[in-house]
């Protein structure tokens, strides 16, 4: 397999940080620490790619009485300012840009597509990507699935657990104990900080 690594930065979107219509507590540090890893390590990685919520009409996704478990209130609707990348990522000039969930609740990178309509999985092996590092928001939800589904496409998936945020602590545990029992590596992104 090869060694050639990729960056996802998932859904790190205004609308899942402090101020957005679904807030994650940390979710703007989140973003910030993810900005200067990539600005540190770019050599490191030979394709970056980021996700995003692009809701149209998710259908029962979305709730005016949501249970925060299978229904949510709106969030990352397609062509909102929300819905871009955050803007602390303003200079990550990713490789290739996904986007998921215009019509279902989409939680894995996995599910979404370019702007030529290809899925992620053509695009890291049209790039050779034998491995991956998934950062992003949230840890115990969309990085979670995106993690899950690249390591059962045989991927090599880290997850650099200081460059993600649960929703809750309770959530993000429970996230980090499955995605381990997987097989998925968990660590920090300057593992000897």
């Amino acid at each position: 397999m090869t060694d050639r690594r990729a960056l996802i930065v998932v859904d790190v979107q205004p609308t899942f940080c402090e101020g957005g219509a679904l807030p994650v507590e940390g979710g703007n540090d989140v973003a910030r620490a993810i900005a200067e890893h990539a600005a540190a390590h770019r050599a490191e990685y030979d394709l970056v790619v980021t996700t995003q919520d692009w809701h149209v009409d998710p259908g029962a996704h979305f709730s005016d009485t949501p249970d925060f478990v299978d229904t949510w209130p709106p969030h990352g609707v397609a062509g909102t300012e929300e819905a871009e990348l955050h803007p602390a990522l303003a200079a990550l000039a990713p490789d290739a840009s996904v986007k998921k969930g215009a019509y279902e609740a989409a939680y894995s990178g996995f599910e979404g597509v370019d702007a030529d309509g290809r899925p992620l999985a053509a695009i890291l092996q049209e790039s050779g990507i034998g491995a991956v590092d998934v950062v992003g928001i949230a840890e115990s939800h969309c990085v979670r699935a995106t993690a899950l589904d690249a390591h059962a496409l045989g991927l090599r998936t880290r997850v650099l657990t200081d460059l993600t945020v649960p929703v809750t602590p309770e959530l993000g545990a429970a996230a980090r104990d499955e995605m381990s029992a997987a097989g998925i590596v968990l660590t920090r992104s300057n593992p000897t900080a």
